[in-house]
């Protein structure tokens, strides 16, 4: 018999999640969302196994549900489901990006059947809604889960059981340390990025020409602020506490760094950016632990057609993966750098090898 699965909210989250789940023949996906061309989408691209127009039914035939929605809609369906009679357990878990608040309410519901296990899968796209849906968005990806006490080994790896099919990394993590830490690698440097923006929107009003300048550097550091608004408030509301003290930190960061400049502490501030290029260097190359190590190469390109495909074709006639590809600092009729992240050391040492030979001006991340 086939596992049932609700999943609620079928935006780019959740419609990847019944994408990627949907494609084990063990699993019939059920698919609700408040918009009805979501759904007629879903079940046309088939998405989704079937589509219900109200949750109650379809969730007490359901082995396991998805809150695919954000946090303050999650918490809102965890509320509902808590008041449903269930006659068997039945497995929810969430995709939210903060997971104290939510899992406090799963601690407070009253209904003995509901098994929480909250969840949070690393990945997304600037893209948003059901057509953007990717099966593989989570593939290598972290998915983080957050079980409540009462959760026992066998739930959660039943959970791991229907998630197999997104390929990710799971890890287990407490609700409060997953906060903290995506606090810092991701939550923070939005609002960080954010303001970057509205700094340079402000200095526009005395240099007009800065927006033409803005470009490379900047728009790397500041791709994030570009993402889905009403989303990210959430999120920042969510995790308000965490936020503020952070800001408390960069604030002290920054007064620091000030005082370098005004003493022209030349010897501090070169240690601290030293110290900065290390850690950031560092990311990603290790080999513990569930992150994947990826290792760059930068390759020098002219801004013309066929140029990212030639280096492309160069790599794919060795069987040389390319895990990840980002164009950095384009510039119109000049030349711009390709940086393409590959699996292994000897594949980058063999792409560099490769490309030098074919007449590519590149350098290696080390």
């Amino acid at each position: 018999m086939k596992r049932r699965i609700l999943v609620i909210g079928l935006g780019l989250i959740g419609g990847s999640l019944a994408k990627s789940v949907g494609e084990s023949d063990e699993n019939h996906i059920i698919g609700y969302d408040t918009n009805k061309e979501t759904l007629e989408f879903a079940l046309m691209n088939e998405i989704i196994h079937e589509s219900c127009s109200t949750i109650a039914d379809s969730a007490l035939m359901a082995d396991i549900i998805i809150l695919g929605t954000p946090i303050t809609e999650t918490i809102k369906f965890m509320k509902e489901l808590d008041q449903l009679t269930f006659d068997h357990d039945v497995i929810v878990t969430d995709v939210s990006s903060v997971k104290k608040p939510v899992n406090d309410v799963a601690k407070a519901l009253t209904n003995k059947q509901i098994k929480f296990i909250g969840g949070h899968p690393m990945a997304g796209s600037h893209k948003k809604g059901i057509k953007a849906a990717k099966g593989h968005l989570f593939e290598n990806a972290i998915y983080v889960l957050t079980p409540t006490a009462e959760c026992t080994d066998p739930m959660i790896n039943s959970l791991k059981a229907v998630l197999k099919e997104t390929k990710s990394n799971f890890v287990v993590l407490q609700a409060n340390d997953h906060d903290e830490m995506t606090g810092v690698i991701s939550h923070f440097p939005h609002l960080i990025a954010s303001a970057l923006v509205h700094q340079a929107k402000k200095w526009q009003n005395t240099h007009s020409f800065i927006p033409k300048l803005a470009a490379g550097g900047f728009r790397d550091i500041t791709r994030i602020a570009s993402s889905n608004p009403e989303l990210w408030q959430d999120i920042f509301y969510h995790n308000k506490g965490k936020m503020m003290h952070l800001i408390d930190d960069w604030i002290m960061e920054m007064h620091e760094l000030k005082q370098m400049l005004e003493q022209n502490d030349k010897v501090s501030l070169s240690s601290y950016l030293h110290q900065a290029k290390d850690y950031r260097d560092d990311l990603g190359t290790t080999k513990k632990g569930v992150i994947p190590s990826f290792y760059d190469l930068y390759v020098d390109i002219r801004d013309q057609t066929g140029a990212i495909a030639s280096v492309a074709q160069l790599l794919a006639k060795k069987e040389i993966s390319i895990k990840n590809m980002q164009i950095l600092e384009i510039r119109e009729g000049i030349t711009g750098v390709l940086r393409l992240s590959v699996p292994t050391i000897e594949d980058q040492q063999e792409s560099y090898q490769l490309l030098h030979s074919n007449g590519y001006e590149l350098m290696v991340e080390k």
